[in-house]
């Protein structure tokens, strides 16, 4: 169902009556709703490969790392995640045959996670799907996707995320 107007423009609008700060209310409010959209599209283009985006990204990582594993407190680092949510996403992707978990051979308290060749043929395939796809940021030229890239680094870089 479309709208027949903003629904965020129409927030800005009543917020502004009551508060100060519209410009950041609508940039967030923006934002928070294209990453919705954005993460429904990512994982629809994925589901067809069994995977989600988390897990995608999950197995990106492991397909850039030297070995084609790494510890799972490694991946949660990395990935920016609870290390809860790095067990969930890599028992899914065991119980389908796309890593494998094994003890690390120096440090017996860790576990590593490894890509299998499986995993490696559907990251292969899904990465296609979503470079065909824009990455779920259709209607936005190169030039588009830089700036926006370049507008959010601050925004990262003051919270602390690098």
């Amino acid at each position: 169902m479309t709208l027949p107007f903003d629904p965020i423009d129409e927030a800005a609008r009543q917020w502004g009556k009551r508060w100060e700060g519209v410009a950041a209310m609508h940039a967030v409010t923006s934002l928070m709703r294209v990453q919705q959209l954005a993460i429904a599209r990512l994982d629809a283009l994925l589901k067809p490969h069994g995977l989600t985006f988390a897990r995608y990204e999950a197995l990106v990582l492991l397909v850039f790392s030297s070995r084609g594993s790494l510890p799972l407190g490694k991946m949660g680092e990395r990935l920016q995640v609870h290390p809860t949510s790095v067990t969930s996403i890599v028992r899914r992707l065991e119980s389908a045959g796309l890593v494998a978990r094994r003890p690390h051979p120096d440090d017996g308290r860790a576990i590593l996670a490894e890509i299998t060749d499986a995993g490696r043929a559907v990251v292969e395939k899904a990465t296609a799907d979503l470079v065909e796809a824009g990455f779920a940021l259709e209607g936005m030229s190169e030039g588009d996707l830089v700036a926006l890239s370049e507008l959010l680094t601050p925004v990262r870089r003051a919270a602390g995320d690098f």
